[in-house]
């Protein structure tokens, strides 16, 4: 008999609030690794949560054998990288959108990526020849020397990704479960961590459980597959079995009456509706030592349609904070938005009012516990949080453009308490809901299942059909852009 890691029997949890729509029943084996798969808001994070103990259950709690590992405590043996964007975490207690651009108000306690790596290494046991190989592996695989002088707070979202994977992969947990670890990597470094996790997947004493909203994802190694879709946990199934059975995706998911919707929509009477968009001449930022964008020359026209592509830390959510006039450096550049040069007397919030905006910074320093609505209609004065009560109509806004991402029922919803997936949605309509002239979507896609992702294409595609929509779209998967790209720009980190 097959030595049961986890098991869950009949497992309901102690809160009415956490609780899925039926006893939960799951066993991880020795020797198995597992892919667990689902829309968003099916009730993924919550089934982890009762697999980690992190919700308890009534009556009996989840079974553990860990062994061969002989450390006590549960959080010991299982490690869980939730990349849910907004992260938590004590770093992030002060976190805010333009954080990573204003380095001189970084606290001089705050750490860096080497001081934590060390740490990480340190508290995890013995240093065998074992574990420093395994160490010096994953800084060759994911390019992490370069990054140990930097401090952890202004590390891009891929950055941050590798950092939290090398941590957690130095404390040798018996069970490593990871949460969308895909998303915000560079193609060469998901590759790099496939072969990763398939070399330590051979590992006897390691268990790897992946949680994966985009299931074309699904890495060779795993041999098991359990989906959690509508609150339910369903029975575990071999990665054939499960693959085998899926269903293709539909080639659109907005209909053709939403489509219309969007189209006939009314022109923006406050748009600039400038030849020039965004351009910039010759620019070069620097942070301390590190140069991050060296004479870079754009130049985005109105109605155009630009992808931003390139090597994590090569600089482009940067040139987004540029553009959406978040970094200070931009006043010392020879930057013009809108057909106005930057600094020629134009405030922050005359650029933001013609700009729709989303990426995983924004998704990260979003922590307020407010109804989804009032986040969307945040949008509109583009602040986080929001400091005004909306109009009646501009309610009727917001309801429009979640209705057009399929989150209405949302609506009344606390932003913290629902699902990643359900964020990302709720902050995409938070940048359309203005209309914007200028829609920067930086990893839109992020943490969305399959269905979502054609969705939000869709909208778009459809939005960018619009007389003077311009748009910059980053992504590290290139069947993540839409039909309309006509521009492109790939950026290369400076070494």
């Amino acid at each position: 008999m097959k030595q049961e890691i986890i098991k869950i029997e009949n497992g309901v949890t102690r809160m009415p609030e956490w609780r899925m729509a039926e006893p939960v029943n799951f066993t991880a084996c020795d020797g198995e690794h597992i892919a667990v798969v689902g829309p968003n808001g099916g009730g993924k994070t919550m089934f982890i949560d009762i697999v980690t103990g992190r919700h308890p259950l009534l009556m009996h709690d989840v079974e553990y054998d860990f062994t061969p590992s002989t450390k006590t405590y549960v959080s010991d043996n299982i490690k869980y990288i939730t990349f849910r964007d907004t992260y938590g975490g004590d770093n992030d207690r002060t976190y805010y959108l333009q954080q990573r651009w204003n380095q001189t108000e970084i606290d001089a306690s705050t750490p860096t990526v080497g001081e934590q790596l060390d740490k990480a290494y340190a508290l995890a046991g013995d240093d065998t020849e074992e574990r420093r190989k395994l160490r010096e592996d994953i800084y060759d695989i994911f390019n992490m020397r370069p990054l140990l002088d930097k401090y952890i707070i202004l590390l891009s979202s891929g950055e941050l990704r590798k950092y939290e994977i090398a941590c957690n992969l130095f404390a040798k947990p018996r069970v490593l479960i990871m949460d969308n670890p895909f998303i915000g990597l560079d193609a060469e470094t998901r590759d790099q961590l496939k072969e990763l996790l398939t070399e330590l997947s051979k590992s006897k004493a390691l268990q790897i459980v992946l949680v994966l909203s985009k299931i074309d994802d699904i890495p060779e190694f795993i041999t098991h597959v359990v989906e959690v879709k509508d609150m339910k946990v369903y029975p575990k199934k071999t990665r054939e079995e499960y693959l085998a059975a899926r269903k293709p995706f539909p080639d659109r998911v907005l209909t053709a009456e939403k489509e219309k919707e969007i189209l006939c929509m009314p022109a923006n009477s406050n748009d600039y509706n400038a030849d020039i968009v965004a351009k910039l001449n010759n620019v070069s930022i620097r942070y301390g030592k590190r140069t991050i964008l060296k004479d870079l020359s754009m130049t985005v026209r109105n109605g155009e349609h630009w992808a931003l592509s390139g090597q994590n830390g090569a600089g482009k959510s940067t040139l987004l904070s540029l553009i959406c006039a978040d970094n200070p450096q931009s006043y010392a550049c020879d930057i013009e938005l809108f057909g106005n040069p930057r600094g020629s007397g134009e405030s922050i919030w005359d650029i933001k009012k013609h700009i729709g905006y989303v990426s995983p910074e924004m998704h990260r320093a979003y922590r307020k516990d407010l109804p989804c609505k009032r986040i969307v209609a945040s949008g509109m004065s583009d602040s986080v949080g929001l400091y005004h009560k909306p109009s009646e109509s501009d309610y009727e806004r917001c309801m429009f453009w979640m209705r057009m991402f399929g989150i209405d029922a949302l609506a009344d919803k606390s932003f913290l308490k629902v699902s990643s997936g359900e964020q990302r949605l709720v902050l995409l309509a938070r940048a359309f809901v203005k209309d914007p002239e200028l829609l920067i979507l930086d990893e839109p896609l992020h943490g969305l299942d399959n269905t979502n992702r054609r969705l939000v294409k869709d909208i778009i595609e459809t939005f960018c059909r619009r007389k003077d929509k311009t748009l910059i779209m980053v992504t590290h998967y290139k069947n993540e852009l839409p039909a309309c790209i006509d521009h492109s720009i790939f950026l290369k980190r400076n070494i």
